[in-house]
């Protein structure tokens, strides 16, 4: 089976995470609350997959990030995803590609939330 290689990131604020409703007209999991993200063009590196499809979905570049994980998906087809943790962004956040989009309040202790910033933070990201 081939393996489809894709870039998903988790916008985050304030303990909050971005969600989105995909396009009912996606090939990929239509209608699926998810993080958002895509698939790779050949010969991109993760980063700029990351800045093309944050740009492309909520018309925003990324101002600090880091990288979290890299899991496969089967759906359709098997992808395989890298996930990036955005922390920072420029831009106003514009919905382009998905139904909607909403803030998902995650459900941590604060502390918890403060030692994951201050990880970021200590890395660069």
């Amino acid at each position: 089976m081939e393996v489809h290689e894709c870039v998903s990131f988790l916008l985050v604020s304030e303990g909050r995470v971005l969600l989105e409703k995909r396009s009912m007209t996606k090939a990929s999991d239509p209608g699926l609350v998810a993080i958002p993200g895509g698939h790779m063009e050949d010969g991109e590196t993760k980063e700029q997959t990351l800045v093309r499809e944050l740009g492309e979905e909520l018309d925003l570049e990324p101002v600090s990030f880091g990288y979290l994980c890299t899991l496969y998906h089967p759906t359709n087809e098997l992808q395989l995803i890298h996930y990036y943790v955005v922390s920072a962004w420029a831009g106003d956040l514009r919905v382009l590609e998905a139904d909607e989009v909403f803030w998902h309040r995650l459900k941590m202790r604060h502390w918890i939330w403060r030692r994951i910033e201050l990880r970021l933070e200590s890395t660069g990201v």
